[in-house]
């Protein structure tokens, strides 16, 4: 079979493989579908610190059973599946707690283990362990099921930073997150929601699609003195930064309104994170900052119920599909913002 394996920054081959074979309480699947997104393109480039190369990568999983190790009961082959990306242990205090997305031992597909840009590959077992395969629904293809897991984040994100009924939101960063973000805020119940991005091709792309209440080109105006004239000086309800830059996160203190919440749901980079806070802003406007950080697997049965029920269309997101051959030319899509959303079909 054929595997995109990253070896070293700037080195992923096409290479030859054997097939995998289950071991005891293990799936083995054919990919279907495997989503890219901006990790993969950090990864291709930097590398990161929990890859041990070789390693193949591919995270956003979907595909079909083809084999079941000893011990996965309820499982066959022909068996429609979407597998979590990050694998929580279960049994440490955080998860204990319920808070899998923090969990102190957490590890991931396409790091810790292999992962689906390759035309098989094997669910661990501890992957079966949390909970962490997903049937996917009747209707749903497996290019959108490979969409549930970046949509299993932004639920996450925005269960955090409590998105519900007449809220106004602000979203800034109209790729693939962005676009996620302002439908799971629609299908919460936000009152309005507007995106806010700087690169105007991207923000048309994304508004055409999506469709925001206003789409503000931050190059152009104040998406501060925007957001706070669209909302009658009052502000926004929540802010989610989906953008990894500081500005963002920055501004958002300045176009919370009383009470807001605001989510920094995209990382800055590990060499440059600190941002400058006003503390009388939050102290006295009561305003909540909160962090996002993946999902768990309950995020992502909740995120492939939303797919399947058509509460959060995804169909249309994926602008993109191509081959694992060209699986360097789906990384620069992604890295040239030239797509929303780019699967590769083993």
């Amino acid at each position: 079979m054929k595997v995109a394996r990253f070896h070293a920054p700037g080195d992923i081959r096409l290479e030859e493989a054997p097939e995998p074979e289950p071991g005891p309480e293990e799936l083995k699947l054919r990919v279907r579908n495997c989503s890219t997104c901006g990790t993969d393109v950090k990864i291709s480039r930097f590398g990161h610190h929990h890859i041990v190369p070789p390693r193949v990568m591919g995270h956003e999983i979907a595909g079909e059973v083809v084999a079941a190790g000893a011990g996965t009961e309820g499982w066959a082959p022909g068996d429609r599946v979407q597998v979590i990306a990050a694998i929580p242990c279960g049994t440490c205090a955080e998860c204990r707690r319920g808070r899998m997305t923090v969990c102190s031992r957490q590890e991931s597909m396409g790091y810790h283990y292999d992962g689906a840009f390759a035309e098989y590959m094997i669910v661990p077992a501890k992957v079966l362990a949390v909970a962490g395969v997903n049937r996917i629904p009747e209707g749903v293809s497996f290019a959108e099921a490979s969409v549930a897991e970046p949509l299993a984040c932004v639920l996450n994100g925005q269960e955090l930073a409590r998105v519900g009924e007449g809220d106004d939101v602000v979203v800034f960063g109209s790729g693939p997150i962005g676009c996620l973000h302002v439908r799971v805020a629609r299908a919460r119940g936000a009152a309005r929601v507007f995106l806010i991005e700087l690169n105007a091709d991207r923000l048309h792309r994304a508004s055409e699609l999506v469709k925001p209440d206003a789409a503000i080109l931050a190059g152009d105006t104040d998406p501060i003195e925007a957001v706070r004239g669209l909302t009658g000086g009052r502000g926004a309800d929540v802010i989610i930064t989906a953008a990894a830059a500081h500005t963002p996160q920055q501004q958002a203190q300045w176009m919370a309104a009383p009470g807001g919440r605001i989510s920094f749901f995209g990382g800055l980079p590990k060499n440059d994170p600190v941002i400058s806070c006003d503390s009388n802003q939050v102290h006295y406007r009561e305003l909540s900052i909160v962090g996002a950080n993946g999902s768990s697997p309950a995020h992502n049965a909740r995120a492939l119920e939303l797919i399947g029920s058509g509460e959060v269309p995804v169909h249309d997101l994926v602008t993109h599909r191509v081959p694992l051959a060209d699986v360097h030319r789906a990384l620069d899509l992604v890295a040239r913002g030239e797509a929303i959303k780019v699967t590769v079909e083993p």
